[in-house]
């Protein structure tokens, strides 16, 4: 699941950033969009909760 994620993501930035560099005759590095910052940021709140609480839920078990 997290890897279907992670690589739609991939996925969205590299379509997001290739017709850019395309266009241009210089190879320039685009700047992150405000849409995509928010996004990789809502990725990781989300990512870091599930492993939060499977932490917890692991750390309950042993006492």
């Amino acid at each position: 699941m997290l890897a279907r994620i992670l690589l739609v993501l991939a996925l969205c930035l590299v379509l997001v950033s290739a017709p850019a560099a395309a266009a241009s005759g210089s190879a320039q590095v685009p700047e992150g969009s405000s849409l995509t910052l928010f996004a990789l940021g809502l990725a990781g709140l989300i990512i870091g909760r599930r492993f939060a609480v499977k932490r917890d839920k692991d750390d309950g078990a042993d006492q």
